[in-house]
């Protein structure tokens, strides 16, 4: 038997982390109470409007031991919010140019919200602590300082649903804190100066953000180190974290000296582009999606498979021509100076080329133009070999897109043998394609144990969302801490130097 074949079986295997339910306790008699109703809870809502879904998931972090768990999830799709009404302004549009205006965003996000709380049993106006929103949504947008209009637009929504207002701002002391976060928190002893998760975010000399989803790419970050903790992997500075949703967002952390005065590392890369595009574009050629709308989640779901064998070998020639062709049309590189979008998002790539951070996007030729022939060949996959090969092929498909965009990430000298990668969103996380991606990081050599290095979080954004939170009201963990670098000690003490 060759060794090829039992490798299948014993090759390491990706840690996927997928979420949970908070746990509960029994009062005897069956009485079973959730945990957060019992004990101090931090809960927060995380509120996001992407191309293809919209968001509300409320996460609880049970601040006596620092995890998170999920309490509730609502999904909605972006392409069911109502259309625009006469006189309303259209502002912005989906990746399949679903028109979109602030009063449709609003009441969608209000829905969303209200639904998602009386879902979970909870109040928003006495169980909720804060909410984050963020949106993918910017491939209509000129430049990135347009994504702040959509933010209003989901603030409207939160606000619509009874949010109250200072459960979206970072308070401006201890003092304004809840009882039971006054516990918790360290906001007398430090500053929050904007760095989530011990890293601050990149501006460019004129104050502009280099990538119109910048919000989307940090939560992301946040999230896989939040979700990282429950796995073997240090997930801490220095870090490659990449958001395959629609749209393809992420960033890539320096690392910190141990003497460093500086306790955050520095943003000194970002992802932009299309992700989950790419796959969607692919099956809306196939006839079993709508043609405008669909999306591969529609057709194949957002599971991961962990167990079983791939059908690739018995058809690995036909995937591999495939995967070959449809690569020919997808464009993985250092954004040009010159662009002002790559991959349809609004990009400021002169300014992060003259702020010395890399700038690394996908496209599916210039800025989507493309995408067609993903779709004739999605056609030509299904009519031949059926649902199976294509399900390889897509697999394939996106595994080889992280793996150039580590490539690239690598040729920029940022891959140090103390990093770790961290993936979340559907066309990342889905079907086989976190053991594709794994073999190939392995295979490239970047580390001695490469299963420690790498990982692969559900929900990232919401994580992130929570995360951010926590650090805007000062809620850390010095025992179990999510910033400083690998291998490291929590910043926390140094943090309070610096405050002083």
């Amino acid at each position: 038997m060759c060794a090829s074949f039992m490798d299948r079986f014993f090759k390491p295997k990706p840690y996927i982390v997928e979420s949970v339910p908070p746990p509960s306790i029994s009062h005897g008699a069956g009485m079973v109470i959730p945990e957060y109703k019992v004990k101090p809870y931090f809960i927060v809502a995380s509120v996001e409007m992407g191309n293809t879904t919209t968001k509300c998931i409320l996460t609880g972090t049970n601040l006596e031991t620092g995890h998170t768990y999920i309490i509730n999830k609502t999904v909605k799709m972006s392409r069911d919010v109502r259309p625009p009404k006469p006189g309303e302004d259209v502002f912005g549009a989906t990746l399949d140019g679903t028109q979109l205006t602030r009063e449709s965003v609003t009441e969608l996000v209000r829905d969303t919200l209200i639904q998602c709380h009386k879902d979970a049993g909870l109040s928003i106006q006495t169980d909720l602590d804060f909410v984050v929103r963020s949106t993918g949504v910017v491939a209509a947008m000129d430049s990135p300082d347009q994504v702040g209009d959509f933010v209003i637009a989901l603030a409207n929504g939160c606000l619509a649903a009874g949010v109250p207002p200072k459960k979206m701002t970072p308070p401006m002391s201890k003092e304004n804190l809840t009882k039971k976060l006054q516990a918790h928190s360290f906001a007398d002893k430090v500053v929050f100066v904007g760095a989530v998760a011990g890293v601050i975010p990149p501006l460019g000399s004129s104050g502009v953000e280099m990538v119109a989803n910048e919000m989307e790419g940090e939560l992301a970050m946040a999230g896989i180190k939040e979700g990282a903790k429950g796995t073997p992997v240090d997930f801490r500075n220095p870090c490659i974290s990449i958001d395959f949703g629609t749209t393809l967002d992420g960033r890539i952390t320096s690392d910190v000296p141990a003497g460093d005065l500086n306790p955050f590392a520095r943003t000194i890369g970002n992802f932009c582009g299309l992700a989950g595009a790419v796959p969607d574009a692919i099956v809306r050629g196939t006839g079993q999606v709508e043609g405008r709308t669909g999306t591969a989640l529609d057709m194949f779901g957002d599971q991961s498979v962990t167990e079983g064998l791939s059908r690739i070998g018995r058809s690995a020639s036909i995937v591999e021509n495939y995967v070959r062709r449809i690569h020919s049309h997808i464009d993985i590189r250092i954004v040009p100076p010159d662009r002002e979008r790559f991959g349809r998002v609004p990009v400021s790539s002169k300014v992060a080329h003259d702020s010395g951070v890399a700038l690394i996007g996908c496209d599916v030729g210039v800025n989507g133009s493309e995408t067609g022939e993903l779709n004739t060949i999605g056609a030509e996959i299904y009519q031949k070999y059926g649902r199976g090969v294509l399900v390889d092929v897509i697999d394939h498909v996106c595994a080889e897109m992280a793996l150039r965009l580590i490539d690239i990430t690598s040729d920029q000298g940022m891959v140090p043998e103390n990093s770790s990668i961290g993936f979340t969103g559907r066309a990342a996380i889905s079907g086989r394609k976190p053991q594709y991606i794994l073999d190939g990081i392995a295979e490239r050599g970047y580390y001695k144990d490469t299963q420690n290095h790498v990982v692969f979080v559900d929900d990232g954004l919401a994580r992130g969302a929570a995360l951010m939170g926590r650090c805007m009201n000062s809620l850390g963990k010095p025992k179990n801490p999510l910033g400083g670098v690998r291998g490291g000690p929590c910043i926390m003490a140094r943090r309070i130097k610096i405050g002083k």
